[in-house]
């Protein structure tokens, strides 16, 4: 059961029904990556020559099943997915989507890629998942609670106190996406804090609702990076912010996430000025 939604427009009852409907579109994504995951997965490369952009066959079959499912199930709703564009993205209810988000860990055969699925509701994200289908975790939820899937059961996501930065154990995709003034911030954030962990992803963003680690600080992120987390996050007591501590538009972009207000306003002195 979920808890009662934040949001009177949306409605308890139309909110417990999305979040099964969430969960039966992560067992349906698991369905089709899985038997792709350490396997022949059909690697593509997206981007030029020179570049390294890298697709997999699962993440455009994966894609293809969800939405397939919401339009059956919902097709009044839209759909922003990485792979397959956008459907009706001025819709009230738009599914924003990451069949495999890590893909380069998908393809080393590293078990922190996810599935991430969230849902706008009038413009704004009211419901995600972040979902790691080999290890058989969900982490998923809206702004009234959160929650984790598992095969142990089921637990209430909760961040951890955390009361400065030389505390923290922080993470990023890779240093080497900033650059730059950027850069620097990132470097002095990295050194104040107790450790430093690399090439996560959006796992990183779960362990932040599950309470292992504080802070996460990423650039370049598009609205299916972050769009599905924001709700996760938000039902743990966690905070999302850009670097400038205001909200993450439906863009993406440069991002901070934190288990404790106290880091987070430590790190954003830190990367505001090169924001």
């Amino acid at each position: 059961m979920v808890a009662s939604s934040l949001n009177p427009a949306l409605g308890a009852k139309r909110l417990e029904a999305l979040d099964a409907f969430l969960i039966t579109l992560n067992r349906a994504a698991a369905d089709v990556i899985l038997p792709l995951f350490r396997a022949d997965h059909g690697l593509e490369n997206k981007a030029g020559p020179g570049a390294f952009d890298p697709v997999t066959l699962a993440d455009k079959n994966a894609e293809s099943a969800i939405r397939k499912l919401i339009a059956q199930h919902y097709p009044d709703h839209g759909v922003i997915g990485e792979e397959w564009g956008e459907d009706r993205a001025d819709a009230e209810f738009v599914w924003v989507l990451d069949p495999v988000d890590g893909t380069r860990a998908f393809i080393a055969g590293l078990p922190v890629w996810t599935t991430l699925i969230g849902l706008r509701f009038q413009g704004q994200p009211v419901l995600g998942s972040i979902g790691q289908s080999f290890i058989g975790e969900i982490f998923i939820g809206h702004e009234g609670g959160s929650r984790l899937i598992s095969p142990g059961g089921e637990r209430p996501l909760k961040v951890r106190a955390c009361p400065r930065l030389g505390d923290a154990v922080i993470g990023s995709t890779d240093a080497s996406l900033f650059q730059g003034a950027q850069r620097e911030a990132w470097n002095n954030v990295r050194a104040a804090a107790r450790l430093a962990r690399f090439g996560c992803d959006a796992y990183a963003y779960a362990m932040v609702a599950l309470g292992t680690m504080d802070l996460v600080v990423e650039t370049g992120l598009k609205a299916w990076d972050i769009d599905a987390a924001i709700p996760v996050l938000a039902g743990a007591g966690g905070m999302i912010t850009d670097w400038r501590g205001e909200a993450v538009g439906n863009a993406g972009g440069r991002v901070a996430i934190a288990g404790d207000k106290r880091v987070l306003d430590e790190a954003l002195a830190l990367l505001g000025p090169a924001d």
